[in-house]
Order: structure tokens, then sequence, then C-alpha cells
């Protein structure tokens, strides 16, 4: 007697909404165990759908063949297929090729899958709501909330998902045109009331999707805000008459609308689990919705079969599927966010437009867009002035009278281990090794200014003789040791974060004994574990000011190339801009004017005694990641204020200021804030935070996002990292220099045997 193997996982799964990502996990649960119940509700009809076209990826389209082939087969029977990208700006088209994409239309994608579902047994009940979320939980063993955006599974336990909406600046429409366009297209209309751009893919043999975007105040000043849908229809067909050839633009359930971004803190509840937009979004321009949610149905299926109770199996999803959908919602955030600012770069030079344009969600970069279209890259490149076989980050850069050999800097970084303020042999090894390691720049940690100004006692100073003769033995060795590179000092005082531990016995922490009085803009503490700062007066704020240029007198005899003003971070010259840490009431707090006095008087005392041919920076927070402080909007307006006052270039970093932040984390996540001060402005930026590869680096700066970048946690792990990005990319140029006793080491040694004779015959047994 054969005996059936047990149930495997839930029986009885009800499964509310009927988009691709519902349909598509009913079908493989179904398929997985066809003794299961499975109830679709979907309130609307079969053949309703909002939007036209759906692009999967490859990496999607493999994992449906591996899970379900006569899915994937009905898939590929449909299927349009490109590999071009069009981007078409003041009248100029760049193609740029090798992407491969694959779209068909949406009803067409929900009929294989209402096919699919019927032919397994899965039961689909179309105009029809699904009961309420708790009666479904009490009635079925699972329940997959596969609602949308809009989702009311998900606001019905609103408390227990703790979702986070939000609601982006731009409207756009989803429509369709009788063609289709020959690439992924990006079109940019500049209009009497603004930009308006046009993003379109073919989805089927004769037709495309055509997706309208612009800014809110943008929307509103054409009227469409007023405007019946079919006139919004009508007026975008004439806006974008060039790239449909003439003819008419349709709708289908059409509507403006604005973004919203879904994040939620947990993704199940009981035995109710989100799916698709329901759990997450992301921004349509990286085509990524349907794909989440398809990629979602696949894991939830797996993680069922393979984990021994549901507890474990949507715990095993959700751990499974976060991290992949926080990466493409961080790239769908940089991606939406650069075509909200699209104003920003118009005027950039066309090629580089088009290169800003493709790599805007950080995920398509410099090496990989070479491997897909060397020729459009290198065109690039050379528009760029980049000498033949020159990657962008080893092209020179200058600020004032400096000339830096290539475009990256070894930022600054603390290393608590000075004595009494004085640089020992240990910062002579640890800058001289990096400035040996090909940086164009290399620069100290922060430097302060007096004894008071130090964060930890091993700090380093720069407001003792003795100290500057041991900071120009650093500076000493770099440039005869090193020729090529450039060493600056930064300059600062610790204000309320003062009189701490080192960072590895306790980052922040006040010291067990031996602690000094702190000053700061307003006597605020920065934990509550700190001292309470105080405030400085009107004759304390002078004393500061001549320390800073005291400072500043020692470090241009040390023969320091570069010079950087440290107003970031929550130290006193960030504590004044802030408005979190600046509550004063005379003429140095208040307004954002009135919070940039005091450090536009350091940075004017501290410009009069530095030599006028060498440059000057600033470092900024651009953002307190917290509400209430400075915004990306005042970072703007303090990077102007500092340049009309004679600064060089903008360090553009964020936060470190409040302990309660709350920052956003990714890779190159501080970037847009360089990238908007650059672009919004035209002053030169140096972009930090999270950038971790050449290609990171090669990308940004041939995007236009930021003129330098500097690296920290790189250069710990690594100090020749420029001279190792030289030579994987096969550089041998005046960009970077092998000091002569390494040069043996410039190429890559062997990790093993390559010259044994290959297999030729294959004998059976």
């Amino acid at each position: 007697m054969t005996v059936a193997p047990p149930p495997r996982g839930p029986l009885r799964v009800a499964v509310v909404g009927g988009g691709p990502g519902g349909l598509y996990a009913a079908a493989l649960l179904k398929r997985l165990d066809p003794s299961r119940e499975i109830v679709v509700w979907e309130r609307n009809a079969p053949n309703d759908t909002f939007g036209f076209g759906v692009v999967l990826s490859d990496e999607t389209l493999g994992g449906i063949e591996h899970a379900d082939p006569v899915v994937y087969e009905a898939l590929r029977d449909e299927f349009v297929r490109w590999d071009d990208i069009d981007i078409v700006h003041r009248n100029i088209r760049h193609t740029s090729g090798g992407h491969g994409f694959a779209a068909l239309g949406r009803r067409r994608l929900l009929e294989i899958l209402h096919e699919r579902c019927r032919s397994l047994g899965v039961e689909l009940r179309f105009r029809t709501p699904a009961p309420d979320v708790a009666r479904l939980s009490e009635s079925y063993d699972l329940v997959v909330a596969a609602d949308g955006v809009h989702s009311a599974t998900r606001e019905a336990y609103a408390e227990v998902f703790r979702p986070r909406v939000t609601t982006h600046r731009c409207r756009y429409i989803w429509l369709a045109a009788d063609l289709p366009f020959e690439a992924f297209r990006f079109e940019i209309a500049e209009t009497e009331h603004g930009v308006m751009q046009l993003h379109g893919y073919p989805y089927a043999a004769d037709a495309s999707t055509v997706i309208v975007e612009m800014r809110e105040e943008v929307w509103e000043a054409a009227g469409f805000a007023e405007s019946e849908v079919q006139e919004s229809v009508e007026r975008c067909a004439k806006i974008f008459a060039d790239a449909l050839g003439g003819r008419a633009l349709r709708s289908n359930k059409s509507a403006w609308t604005a973004f919203r971004t879904v994040v939620n803190e947990r993704w199940s509840h009981g035995n109710v689990v989100l799916l698709g937009d329901a759990a997450h979004t992301a921004h349509f321009s990286i085509g990524s919705g349907t794909k989440l949610a398809v990629e979602d149905a696949l894991a939830l299926a797996a993680c069922l079969e393979e984990q021994p109770s549901l507890g474990a199996a949507l715990s095993a999803y959700e751990e499974e599927r976060r991290p992949v959908v926080a990466s493409t919602q961080r790239a769908a955030r940089a991606s939406l966010e650069w075509f909200e600012n699209l104003g920003l770069y118009l005027d950039q030079p066309a090629r580089q437009f088009a290169f800003n344009l493709l790599t805007r969600s950080r995920r398509v970069t410099h090496d990989n867009l070479r491997l897909r279209d060397a020729r459009f890259t290198e065109s690039v490149e050379r528009e760029f002035g980049c000498p033949a076989g020159t990657p962008p980050m080893f092209t020179p850069f200058q600020l004032r009278g400096l000339t830096l050999r290539n475009r990256v800097v070894v930022s600054p970084m603390d290393m608590y281990s000075a004595v009494d303020g004085v640089p020992g042999d240990f910062h002579l090894v640890h800058l001289g090794a990096r400035a040996l390691g090909g940086a164009g720049l290399v620069m100290t940690e922060m430097v302060c200014v007096s004894p008071e100004g130090r964060i930890t006692p091993g700090c380093a100073g720069l407001y003792t003789g003795q100290q500057a003769e041991s900071w120009r033995r650093v500076v000493d060795f770099v440039h005869a040791q090193a020729p090529g590179a450039a060493i600056g000092v930064q300059l600062g005082h610790s204000g309320r974060k003062g009189s701490t531990k080192v960072m590895w016995e306790g980052i922040d922490e006040p010291l067990d004994e031996g602690n000094w009085p702190l000053v700061a803009a307003s006597p605020l503490r920065y934990k509550p574990e700190n001292q309470v700062p105080r405030e400085l007066t009107r004759a304390q704020l002078a004393d500061v000011r001549e320390q800073f240029a005291s400072a500043v007198r020692r470090a241009a005899r040390c023969g320091f190339d570069l010079l950087e003003l440290h107003c970031a971070h929550g130290y006193l010259l960030s504590g004044f801009l802030s408005p979190l840490t600046n509550r004063r009431t005379d003429a140095y707090g208040g307004t954002l004017e009135n919070r940039l006095r005091f450090p536009l008087e350091v940075f004017d005392a501290v410009r009069a005694v530095w030599p006028a041919e060498r440059p000057m920076t600033v470092r900024i927070s651009a953002t307190d990641w917290a509400d209430g402080g400075t915004t990306a909007d005042d970072a703007v307006a303090i990077a102007r204020a500092f340049a009309a006052h004679g600064a060089d270039a903008i360090d553009v970093s964020t936060g470190q200021v409040v302990a309660e932040e709350q920052p956003e984390y990714g890779r190159s996540y501080q970037t847009p804030y360089a990238d908007r001060i650059r672009n919004e402005t035209g002053i030169p930026v140096i972009a930090v935070g999270a950038i971790s590869s050449w290609d990171d680096v090669n990308s940004l700066i041939l995007a236009g996002r930021t003129d330098l970048c500097a690296l920290a946690r790189p250069h710990l792990y690594d100090p020749h990292w420029t001279l190792h990005a030289a030579a994987e990319q096969g550089y041998t140029g005046p960009g970077v220099s092998w000091p002569a006793p390494y040069r043996a080491g410039s190429r890559r040694p062997q990790t093993g045997r390559t010259d044994a004779p290959k297999q030729r015959l294959t004998l059976g047994s």
C-alpha cells in the first residue's frame, strides 16, 4: 500500500488581489501541492488593468522558468525584446546599447496567469471584494495580501506592519501609443511651464507604454490639475509629438498621480503576509514593481516548501526578500530623485547628460556601461576630456594654485593616536603610506585648534610649536617621497562633542576622569551622559577666531597644500549652523543668515592668513537626518555663502550633528547632496560617504555629480587603493605613479597555477 506524503505547508490559502504577484503566488502554491484549496479575490473585472506594458529581467524570467516552465513558455512567446536606450534632449538623440529588456502587455500577462491558475484548479473570484482580513485569517491557513499600494490589509494591521508611506514631488500619468518604440526612450521637453519627461518602451509589435512625468509645480502651472483626463492625454501627445511621430496617446483608467514609496517594518502578522506593492514599492523609472512582486511570490512559495512551520516560512521569506527589496528601493529612490531634480542637469554637455541619466540609480556604472556599450562610453569620456585610455578618476583637477593629479582624496579620519596633541610616528606612517598609495590628495584627521577643542585626549592639534614641527615632518615626507601627492590639513574645534573617550574605548562617551570644560553655540549636551557646554560669549567667540587663525599660520609654515575648515558633524562651527544645536537669540542665532555669521567670521579670519595661492575647502553636514534640522535647501545656501567668501570647494558630508539622527545608509548615500550643490550652484564639490570602488569614483566623476571623491574605509583596508585601482584598470599614465621601490608590485600577483594542460578527452567508464 502506498502511503500519501503528509501535506506540506498551509492547505487553505486566500489571496487578496489579482495582480501578477498574487496570481503567480496562487499558481505556484497550487502547483507545489494540488491538494491545496486556493481562492483569489479580485475586486475588478478580469480584463481591467492599470497601465500597459510590463518589463521583466532575465534574472526574474530565469526564476519563473525554473519554478513553472508552463508560465515561462507562455511568456517567452509573447515578449518583445530590445537592447537599446535612447535619450533625447534638446533635439539630440544618444543611443546606448547592450542593455537587454523584455516586455509584454500587462493585460496579456494577466491572461496567461489566469489561464495557468484555472488549469491548476485555483478559484478566481472577479468583481468580488475580499472579505475582512480578520475573517479570512480565521477561515484560511494562510492569507496572502497582494492588494497593492493602497492595501486595505496593510492598513487593517497598520499597528503591526508599521508602514511608512512617502509621497514624492512629481506627477505622472500612464498611457500608451500605437507604435513600437525601437528602444527604451527617455525624452525631455523644456516647456514654458517647466521640464517634462517621457518614459517609453515597446510592449507589443504595435504598441508602447508612455509615461509622462513632471514636477508638481510644473503640472499645476501647465493646468493639468484642472484638466480632464482626455484633455491631458491630447496635450501630452502634442508636447511629445516628435517622439510619437504625430500619433495619438490613449488611456486606460489613467489618472495623474504622485508616486508613493511604501516601506513596512514587518511583512507578516500571524498567518497574514504582505506581497508586492502591499509590502514595498519601487519607482517605475527602474521598472521593478511587477518584477519584485513575482520574485516575492517565488520566494514565498519556496520558503513554504522548505521550512517546517508557517511561522518559520514567513520569517524566512521576509529575511530573504527584505535586503533585496531594500537595495532595489535605494536604487529606485536615487532614480526617482534624479528625475525630480532633472532641471539641475539640463545644461550639461549632451553626452554627459545621457551618461548621467543612464547611471542615475547607481546600478548601471561606468565599468558596467563600458561592457554594454564601449563606443558610447568612450564618446562620453572624450567629451569629458579624458585622454585615450585614461579613466575619469585619473584626470587632473585644479583648485586655485593647486593641481591635483587625480580625483581621489584620502578622507580625513580621526586616528586618536596623538600625545598632548603631537602627531608622532604613527601619523607619519599612516599618512605617508596613503600618500605613497597614489591618491591625489591626502587629508589629515581633524586637527584641533586648542586643548579644549579636542574631541579626545588622543586628538592631534596645531596650537603649539612642537605640534607644528611634527606636522612639518609629515608634510616634508609626503612632498619628498610621494611626488605628485598633495597633503591637506583639516582644522576644527570639537564644541559640545569634546572631552570623550577614544573611539575604540567608547565613542562619544565622556571620560572617566580628566574631563575639560566644553563650549558650544548653545548650552545643549550631545547625549544625556555628556556634559552641558557653556554658551560662548562674544569675547570668547573672538578668542576662538584667533585660535583658528593662529593654527592656520602654523599650518602654512608646515607647508600644507590645502586647508579645510571643519563645519560638519556637530563640532563647534557645525553647531552654529544647525537649528537643532543653535538656540541663540543674539546675532549668531535664529535665521540661517545669523547661524552662518560666526562660521563665516572664522572662515574670513582663516582665509586672510592662509596663502592666497593655496586653496581652502569647507566640510559641511548637508542634512542632520533629523526633523527640524539642516535641510538640503539650507545646504545649498550654506555652500553659496562660503563660496562667496572665497571657499574653493565644498566637502559635502552629512549627519553626526544630533545623537537622535536617522541616516538612510546605502552605497554612495551622501553623494546626492554633493550632486545638488555642484549642479545648482556651480561650486566644485568633494563627495563622501560609502564610495567604495573605483567604478563608483569613475561613475560619479563622469556623470558630473562631483569633482573629487573622498574615501575613508577603503583606504584603511588598502593604503595603496589608488595604485591598485590604476593597475586593475590597466592605467599607467601621469594621473598616478608607483614609487620606484614599489614598481615591481604594479601587477597583481598570481594566485595559482595557470599553465596546467587542458582536459581534452572524457573517457566513459
